[in-house]
């Protein structure tokens, strides 16, 4: 007899809702330390355009500490080992990651559905390892005070969770947060980004960076055969990008990088001009009895620097370290869920200043420079990026704060030896 809809329920020790960076790395993890983790996720596949795919070096090392790190660079990707950009045509290093103290000094660009994949791939080893796709996290159950599961819907019909965890790593717009009530604190941003793509010759130059000019700042991020192009725009100035016209737009990317002039044609539609709405936020409490946010979820972070999917990997690696243990021995008490924030709410919130700091000291004013005259268009960098030119130290301080993080996690002796039974 087939089962109703309510009658669909199945039960595990963690339920971790939203299939990102920060759920499959801590679904693996959990896995591999012998808890049973069941992973959601509401899209059929990890094919998304212009999700994050800067794979910093902390998480590098997350991936060595795991023995995963030789077949991980395997999969096709770039490697940047220095940041710089082009200001009214002047060139200026930003950061070194030459000198950080991690096996690999570089970023690994990946496209993000190839890092999530090979995740699951290694995470579906374990038997303790469930992945549901097309299964969207709709909302809590809860039973005696406490979040006891999820309600999810799928193309079967809607699935109850039973978990002595739940895990909302379902992004900005995070379901779970807002089923739970959890207060979130805005703390404004003064940009959002228009992203897209455009063919790569090998002419082109190669490397990575931000170029500002004219009052205009785009990043061209070299994807091999493609360039990945993000766009700066005043917050909500898209409509006034839009209403100029795609010819406008056009010429506009054009005169920023003129090597791209044959090229931005390419664009001929709005459809390959995404919008990204920058958001930087958290959670007052990252947790209540029952549930745990991380990643996105617990802290949305604006594209400068490229932090999301390391953050959301440190959250992983750290939830992991703290809470393996009491879930192999029961339900977590809310003391322990606290434990996670406590660990890495002092370098999201540094970060986070960062960030602000430089949307309105760097990013605002360049935008600014429209308004003035061309003469002052053509005045050169920011002082910050002058200084940062001629003295070398400086250019060590953005590599520790985004490419490595302010608080590196390592992942614990007690997962890395517990790699259990694995499925064939």
């Amino acid at each position: 007899m087939q089962m109703t809809m309510a009658e669909q329920k199945i039960s595990t020790q963690c339920c971790i809702a939203g299939g990102g960076p920060a759920g499959m790395m801590l679904g693996y993890l959990l896995a591999r330390a012998g808890v049973r983790v069941v992973v959601l996720e509401k899209h059929g596949d990890f094919l998304r355009d212009f999700r994050g795919d800067t794979v910093h070096p902390s998480t590098l090392e997350v991936m060595y500490e795991l023995g995963l790190l030789e077949e991980f660079l395997q999969r096709p990707h770039q490697e940047v080992r220095e940041l710089s950009g082009i200001v009214n045509g002047e060139e200026v290093k930003i950061a070194t990651l030459a000198e950080l103290p991690t096996r690999c000094k570089f970023i690994a660009l990946m496209p993000q559905w190839d890092f999530l994949d090979f995740l699951a791939e290694k995470a579906k080893k374990f038997p303790e390892f469930t992945q549901r796709m097309e299964a969207k996290a709709a909302g809590l159950l809860e039973k005696d005070g406490r979040v006891s599961g999820v309600r999810a819907e799928t193309k079967d019909g809607v699935v109850e969770v039973e978990a002595d965890l739940v895990v909302a790593a379902d992004g900005r717009g995070s379901e779970m947060r807002k089923a739970a009530g959890l207060e979130v604190m805005d703390f404004g941003v003064p940009i959002d980004v228009v992203w897209m793509r455009v063919s790569r010759r090998e002419s082109d130059p190669e490397a990575t960076g931000g170029r500002f000019a004219a009052g205009h700042i785009l990043v061209t991020i070299n994807r091999g055969d493609y360039w990945q192009c993000a766009f700066v725009v005043p917050k909500g100035g898209i409509e006034e990008v839009r209403a100029a016209g795609l010819a406008a737009f056009q010429e506009q990317i054009a005169k920023i990088a003129p090597f791209l002039r044959d090229r931005v044609g390419e664009l001929d539609s709005w459809e390959k001009i995404k919008l990204l709405t920058v958001a930087v936020n958290r959670l007052r409490q990252w947790a209540k009895p029952g549930l745990l946010c991380i990643g996105d979820a617990a802290h949305a972070m604006s594209p400068v620097g490229g932090v999301g999917i390391n953050l959301a990997i440190q959250d992983a690696v750290a939830a992991a370290n703290l809470l393996f243990e009491p879930l192999r021995n029961g339900v977590p008490t809310l003391e322990e869920l606290g434990q996670v924030q406590k660990r890495r709410e002092w370098p999201t919130k540094m970060t986070q200043r960062v960030q602000v700091f430089l949307h309105k000291n760097i990013l605002s004013r360049a935008l600014e420079a429209r308004a003035k005259a061309e003469g002052e268009e053509r005045r050169g960098a920011p002082v910050l990026l002058k200084i940062a030119r001629h003295v070398k130290f400086l250019r060590r301080i953005p590599a520790r704060v985004f490419a490595q993080g302010l608080r590196p996690e390592h992942v614990a002796a007690g997962i890395v030896q517990a790699s259990g039974p694995q499925k064939a």
